[in-house]
């Protein structure tokens, strides 16, 4: 498994090609389901256009917890690995902002264990996001539904 935090670029082929190695690797060919996410800065917000995002974080206490997060998404799900990389800085519209996969024996799993790490992600990994138009900017504040699905993972099932 895998844990990331970057400003560079990522290649989704690449990301596909280590979990699905490392899942092999961890589970001698049990892997039958390998879902995978991307997250795309969008070009608008409530009150209009946008130019991109800015994502900042400390360093060190964020990579351990998207790590933290990854770990309980394996245990949780009975995946047989997971992966995900969240860039940082600054973000223009389209761009590749997050990616998450997991691989697990069903596709059940897998697809759970998908949905869970980017619900969680956004609750429990110390990043935060300012939203920009030319010159100004402004911090996004936690959103209600991004809450609630949450909170759905922390419900007992």
């Amino acid at each position: 498994m895998f844990a990331i935090v970057q400003q560079e670029d990522f290649s989704q082929d690449k990301l596909y090609e280590r979990l699905k190695n490392l899942a092999q690797d961890e589970d001698s060919g049990n892997t039958g389901a390998i879902v995978t996410f991307t997250g795309l800065v969008r070009d608008s917000n409530l009150s209009g256009g946008i130019d991109g995002i800015e994502l900042e974080h400390y360093p060190g206490m964020t990579e351990n917890a998207l790590h933290k997060l990854v770990e309980q998404a394996v245990s949780r799900f009975s995946l047989n690995s997971a992966g995900t990389v969240h860039r940082v800085g600054r973000l223009y519209n389209n761009e590749q902002i997050v990616w998450v996969g997991t691989a697990a024996a069903h596709r059940q799993a897998a697809f759970d264990g998908a949905c869970f790490l980017m619900d969680m992600l956004k609750q429990s990994v110390p990043l935060w996001k300012k939203e920009f138009k030319g010159e100004k900017s402004t911090w996004v504040e936690a959103k209600q539904t991004d809450d609630k699905a949450a909170l759905k993972w922390m419900q007992k099932p």
